[in-house]
């Protein structure tokens, strides 16, 4: 059975069993799992972008995690750049490359379904986002791509709401919109240019999400998420940088510094990982080729992984 030019990607929300699946395909079909997550990339990031541990890892080598210090800003093109050293790599040893993540800007820009800044413009978006303020786009920029808004911010230009609405036309495009790279007209890497992807989703009821939610939020507090946040800041990380790092650390730290209570941090905290993870929904409908799999419901799955290996 050769995987020689073949990758498997698993997507889904947060809270979904996505690092878990990627292991159990991974121990049985000889592949290396690639984290394609916004927030793995940086070191020290551990409990509150529920990153593997090495005893979940269960020996199966992980690509992409701890790659950068979290007071720098690692961007979807540095993804794309390591992701396509990693998928060269494991494909070099007639490994099986699994990408795993939530973060679907960064697993487009990888196998390039998104074309990054060369989206072509979008007047119906542009005109429905120019009604909101430039702080409300903003806001829904950090959600859907941080590090883009950080870089904003560097460029002190967080405030200039056309650079904000093409920011958030980039980040929202959709994949009826790019290039399948495929086969690309424009002569790609050569993994771009022959790879075969089998696409599988993981996604839940909203019940049962919320559920999920709900609980994986307790039981990062019980693993300690407070003391994870305090430890990053006497390291010299800001509030002001832990603001853009995602939602655990920007709660956490305003929790830290006295402006929210400890009960209100956690509901909040609750409610806005939610509202993420139905976006992280919208985004992954765009893609046709996912084969979904109902409330962890991942038996067939490797069934559906053999059939493709054996194409």
């Amino acid at each position: 059975m050769s995987t020689h030019r073949k990758a498997v990607v698993i997507v889904g929300t947060n809270a979904s069993g996505k690092s878990a699946l990627g292991v159990e395909l991974a121990r049985h079909f000889g592949g290396e799992v690639i984290s394609a997550d916004s927030r793995q990339v940086y070191t020290g990031l551990d409990i509150g972008s529920g990153k593997i541990t090495k005893k979940e890892m269960r020996g199966v080598p992980h690509h992409l995690l701890d790659v950068c210090s979290p007071k720098k800003i690692f961007t979807a093109a540095d993804f794309k750049h390591l992701g396509e050293k990693a998928l060269n790599d494991i494909l070099s040893r007639e490994k099986l490359p699994i990408i795993v993540g939530g973060t679907g800007f960064y697993i487009d820009a990888l196998l390039a379904r998104s074309l990054l800044a060369n989206t072509p413009p979008d007047e119906a978006l542009r005109a429905a986002l120019a009604k909101h303020s430039a702080e409300e786009l903003f806001t829904q920029l950090e959600t859907l791509d941080p590090t883009r808004a950080e870089m904003l911010k560097v460029k002190n230009e967080h405030r200039h709401k056309r650079r904000i609405i093409r920011a958030l036309e980039v980040a929202r495009s959709p994949v009826s919109k790019v290039t399948p790279r495929t086969h690309s007209p424009q002569k790609p890497h050569a993994q771009e240019d022959s790879l075969d992807i089998l696409w599988i989703g993981l996604r839940w009821s909203d019940e049962a999400l919320r559920a999920r939610i709900h609980e994986r939020l307790h039981a990062r507090m019980r693993q300690g998420l407070v003391a994870e946040v305090q430890k990053l800041h006497e390291k010299g990380l800001s509030w002001k940088r832990m603001e853009a790092l995602g939602l655990e650390y920007r709660y956490l730290s305003r929790y830290l510094r006295g402006t929210m209570s400890k009960d209100a941090m956690l509901a909040e905290l609750e409610t806005k990982t939610w509202q993420y993870a139905k976006r992280q929904r919208t985004w992954f409908r765009r893609n046709p080729d996912i084969h979904w799999f109902e409330n962890g419901n991942t038996k067939v799955a490797e069934m559906l992984v053999k059939k493709f290996l054996k194409q």
